[in-house]
């Protein structure tokens, strides 16, 4: 989810009109396992914010927000550092842990920015177009893939050599992208609500699969076992497609105001974290063709976005604190047509929930 005040970007901010922050013990809807908040950790102002994402290999969060990615331990949630300063801010972020490379972007300048998974030193900044969304890796082709929603394009990067080898056009506002490490790329097509499938090895695009249930997808995962994908979509509904052809397999209902979702390969769970609703979505896989909705946890309001330690099956979602004065003042500006004036959450209330499981 871009800063950039763009069609997406202001459904995303109509997505956080509610009216205050709570943190509370987590209710099953079915099922016996269910999550609670152990830990909040402060990150401080600035508080607008876009992706978190977990480096399996160091333990750690990254969380992109303000001019910085903030880095936290996600064992014990201490602060270990900070990559940037971004000034147009980053939004994405990605790992080539052979190369020891982290990728992220600045949005506002246009441009991928390279930091060193060691020190946190950014390392390179390559030109790309302004307005870069989402970055994924690819293992298979050892490219990082930089979405631009507001173009409607993808920059390819080789991380290793720290150069850009080609961009890919696609067209419309797109979302969050996920490799299958087999060669293929899925996008979010924000505009049509479809799904691309691009091919790594040749950077072309070989589909383009509609789905009716999905309305503005969002957050994107993938069961590389069973070949399934995971919309999470701004309609309340989580859409599971086959990767292989595309087909819809099942909807399914989560909360409202999503923008990223994860699965548990391990537990065979998927999660989506829901920013006007200030849930988590807990939904099982029972196997690739059907899905039960298992459990709805209480988060924060404004909680849109979230990572995952497949190892402990912690889960961290990123909220700030809100109020239905501050909302209703913004969304009245934007409603007359004016640029809004601060933001809708309080001076430097942003934190990092750690979420673990309970049964």
């Amino acid at each position: 989810m871009r800063y950039v005040m763009t069609r997406s970007v202001l459904a995303a901010l109509l997505w956080l009109a509610a009216t205050a922050i709570g943190l509370a013990q987590p209710t099953a809807a079915r099922g016996t396992l269910t999550y609670r908040v152990v830990r909040s950790v402060a990150l401080g102002a600035p508080e607008r914010w876009d992706y978190a994402v977990y480096e399996p290999a160091s333990r750690r969060v990254f969380v992109a927000h303000g001019n910085r990615l903030t880095v936290i331990d996600g064992r014990g949630g201490r602060i270990v550092g900070q990559v940037g300063p971004i000034p147009g801010g980053p939004h994405g972020i990605a790992f080539d842990e052979k190369a020891g490379v982290g990728i992220t972007d600045d949005g506002g300048r246009g441009q991928a920015v390279l930091f060193s998974l060691k020190s946190l030193r950014v390392l390179a900044r390559l030109k790309i177009e302004p307005g870069a969304d989402a970055v994924a890796f690819d293992p298979s082709s050892a490219h990082a893939f930089v979405i631009d929603g507001d173009t409607g394009s993808v920059a390819v990067i080789d991380p290793a050599r720290r150069v850009v080898v080609g961009t890919i056009h696609i067209g419309g506002d797109l979302e969050y992208a996920v490799p299958d490490g087999r060669g293929n790329l899925y996008v979010n097509g924000v505009t049509h609500h479809e799904i691309f499938r691009i091919d790594t090895a040749s950077d072309r695009i070989t589909a383009a699969w509609p789905m009716p249930t999905c309305r503005g997808p969002h957050g994107l995962a993938i069961d590389t076992a069973t070949h399934r994908l995971f919309a999470s979509c701004s309609n309340g509904r989580l859409v599971v497609l086959n990767a292989r052809d595309g087909a819809v397999v099942a909807t399914l209902p989560i909360g409202r105001g999503t923008d990223a979702d994860r699965f548990d390969a391990r537990r065979r769970l998927i999660f989506s974290s829901n920013g006007i609703d200030g849930t988590l979505s807990v939904i099982r896989e029972i196997n690739a063709n059907t899905y039960a909705p298992l459990a709805t946890v209480k988060t924060a309001l404004s909680g849109r976005t979230m990572a995952l330690d497949p190892r402990s099956a912690r889960v961290f979602v990123v909220a700030a604190h809100t109020t239905a004065r501050a909302l209703q003042a913004f969304f009245a500006a934007w409603h007359a047509g004016k640029r809004p004036s601060g933001s809708p959450f309080a001076p430097g209330s942003l934190r990092l929930l750690f979420l673990d499981p309970v049964r």
